[in-house]
């Protein structure tokens, strides 16, 4: 995979076991990033610790004491009795300490749609994505379902006048984006013909000019992207990428015959096609250099920053997969420093609320988010 953006070197992450607060600091102050930051990264990495045994995740929705003024949601296993995170009623503690304060946790259902950025945007799973089954990391199947199959413009309909009912403006006037997250589509054709079936809904619901972004591997020629410039735009196509190595044992078919040196011709194709681009990606699955060729890779054929997750281990299983090292946070904060300084020249940053497990909350590269 060749670029124009130089690969950086890479910072060297430590062993630092997380005990305390002041574990905490120490690895902030090494690389550079607020301690709330370096919290929230380990809240996810680690899970919490918590009567809630048979919680395998839940979204979790916190307030940190240093700033209590912003609300978070993280999305955790409860279940972790190993974690340096302990929950204790209302209190979420790191060595014996106060560090944030959990209004509320929901479980982590698999359901049709859920509202984020404010109502401003909305998540759809309108296709059955607790059914999608194959990637070795994915831990859709450990929860419940609610989520139905989709596959007539009545149907999305059906489900977008419940969501309407739900919003705070009892309308669905408000959205900017619309996000088709599910991994069901077998078929490129059937994708394109379920995007078009959803725009045609969403002008009916009254939220036409929203933009619509899927999670997919299936969308792949340019046939497909012609078409969905002419018929479903705007869109943003959102490639799950998920790793760079390893892919054949990580994925399952229909994303792993997707090979890295393909990967920009692709989105360099939905962008002349008029598309919007990005793209998905665990951190904790490669080996850093890897993972900074690859995200270098990919960095010009992008117009929206990528969703860069951290990987949790939502098992034993899960946690062999990690690559060697990730299971320290200091190799977050390595990844997050290295990913900053291949993006910074795309002039692209995060946003906030299109992550529930990202490597940035408060700053990014060094600048207020």
């Amino acid at each position: 995979m060749n670029s124009l953006i130089a690969a950086p070197e890479l910072p060297e992450p430590s062993n630092l076991v997380v005990r305390s607060l002041g574990d905490l600091e120490r690895s902030a102050l090494t690389y550079s990033v607020p301690v709330e930051d370096a919290l929230l990264i380990a809240v996810n990495l680690f899970g919490i610790s918590s009567a809630h045994r048979e919680r395998n995740r839940a979204r979790v929705h916190l307030r940190l004491m240093r700033d209590p003024a912003r609300p978070w949601q993280v999305i955790v296993p409860l279940n972790r009795p190993a974690s340096p995170f302990l929950l204790q009623g209302e209190d979420l503690c790191l060595g014996g300490k106060v560090v944030a304060q959990v209004e509320r946790i929901d479980a982590d259902e698999a359901v049709g749609g859920y509202f984020r950025d404010h109502g401003r945007a909305v998540t759809l799973n309108p296709n059955a994505r607790s059914r999608c089954v194959g990637c070795a990391f994915c831990p859709n199947t450990l929860e419940a379902a609610a989520d139905p199959r989709m596959d007539e413009e009545r149907e999305l309909g059906e489900l977008l006048a419940a969501l309407a009912e739900a919003h705070p403006y009892k309308n669905l006037g408000a959205l900017g984006e619309v996000t088709v997250s599910t991994g069901c589509f077998r078929r490129e054709q059937a994708a394109v013909d379920h995007l078009e079936a959803l725009r045609a809904a969403l002008r009916l619901a009254g939220a036409g000019g929203a933009r619509i972004g899927m999670l997919t591997s299936v969308l792949r020629s340019s046939e497909a992207f012609e078409a969905l410039a002419r018929t479903v735009a705007p869109f943003v196509l959102r490639l799950t990428v998920e790793c760079f190595t390893r892919r054949p044992m990580m994925l399952k078919s229909t994303k792993a015959d997707l090979v890295p040196d393909v990967m920009p011709g692709l989105l360099a194709r939905a962008r002349w096609a008029g598309l919007e681009t990005s793209y998905t990606y665990i951190v904790g699955l490669d080996p850093l250099p890897e993972m900074v060729r690859g995200v270098a890779a990919l960095a010009e054929q992008v117009t929206a920053f990528p969703n860069f997750q951290v990987f949790q281990a939502h098992n034993v299983l899960m946690a062999g997969l990690r690559t060697a090292g990730a299971e320290s946070l200091d190799f977050y904060l390595a990844a997050r420093a290295a990913i900053e300084a291949v993006m910074r020249p795309t002039g692209l940053v995060p946003v906030g609320w299109e992550c529930y497990r990202p490597l940035w909350y408060f700053t990014y590269a060094g600048q207020a988010l």
